[in-house]
């Protein structure tokens, strides 16, 4: 979902995006029709995009579109190695009641690391515990609002 929504609004603002997701467990192409995300967000013109991106090899890049190249990553992000790489962290993990291992400082550490120096982590938990995860890694983190359903997200900035 992150992947299309961001590819939606490099077509709108005809931005240059490389998008690198990081998945453990992606969802199946039968899951992804049944979610009809297209429709909910009123793209229904790109729902063959949508389709499209989870029907794409692992491990290479793909150029979806003039401005939108994807390439999708099957692993933990606990095994990432990248070095300054990144502009943009989507953190959508499940919370840390059910992932504790995923609200760490040695994660948000590996976040950091590959974050390039401006960089951004953002995530719709607020809990205390992973903000000040986020803050020994090195992030200086800020409370926004969230969205609807949501009282409040993170977003992290390396300096």
């Amino acid at each position: 979902l992150n992947a299309f929504i961001t590819f939606l609004e490099a077509e709108k603002h005809r931005l240059a995006v490389h998008y690198e997701g990081v998945e453990a467990y992606p969802v199946t192409v039968a899951e992804v029709i049944q979610l009809n995300y297209p429709a909910m967000l009123k793209a229904e013109s790109n729902a063959a995009v949508f389709t499209a991106m989870h029907r794409l090899s692992w491990g290479e890049a793909h150029r979806i579109s003039t401005y939108f190249i994807l390439k999708k990553r099957r692993q933990f992000f606990s095994e990432i190695e990248d070095q300054q790489r990144f502009d943009l962290v989507y953190f959508d993990a499940f919370g840390a009641r059910v992932q504790p291992e995923l609200w760490g400082e040695a994660l948000f550490s590996k976040m950091f690391s590959a974050l390039k120096r401006g960089g951004v982590l953002v995530t719709y938990a607020a809990k205390g515990s992973a903000r000040r995860a986020m803050q020994t890694a090195g992030f200086t983190v800020e409370r926004l609002a969230g969205p609807p359903g949501k009282r409040e997200m993170l977003r992290a900035i390396k300096r």
